[in-house]
C-alpha cells in the first residue's frame, strides 16, 4: 500500500495531537501509558512525536482513554486552528477524519 504524503494541515493535525497526548499523560510514563491503551510504546512515542500523523480511529481512542481524555476534547483541540482558517462549510466528524 502506497502512502500519499502527507499535506501541511494533515502534519500540522498530528502535530496538535502529539501535543495534546504529551500534555494529558503528564508524569505518567509513556511505557504505562501504551501498555494500557494496548499499543507499542513506539506506537505511541511515534504519534506523540507527529511523525505518525495521521493514526488509526481505534488507536486514538484507546490513547485518550486511558489518558481521561473524550474523543470531543480530542477533536476539538486538534482542530482549533484549522477552522479558524477555514471557511465555512460541511463538517466532518471525529471519526471522518480519523479514518481518512
Amino acid at each position: 500500500m502506497v502512502r500519499l504524503p502527507l499535506t501541511p494541515a494533515e502534519a500540522e493535525r498530528g502535530q496538535r495531537l502529539g501535543a495534546l497526548l504529551r500534555r494529558a499523560r503528564g508524569e505518567r510514563s509513556m511505557l504505562e501509558t501504551a501498555l494500557d491503551a494496548r499499543v507499542s510504546p513506539e506506537t505511541l512515542r511515534k504519534i506523540e512525536s507527529g511523525r505518525v500523523a495521521t493514526p488509526a480511529f481505534p488507536t486514538v481512542a484507546a490513547i485518550a482513554d486511558v489518558l481521561g481524555l473524550s474523543l470531543d476534547e480530542v477533536w476539538a483541540e486538534i482542530n482549533q486552528q484549522e477552522h479558524a482558517a477555514e471557511p465555512a462549510g460541511p463538517r466532518r466528524s471525529a471519526r471522518e477524519w480519523l479514518a481518512s
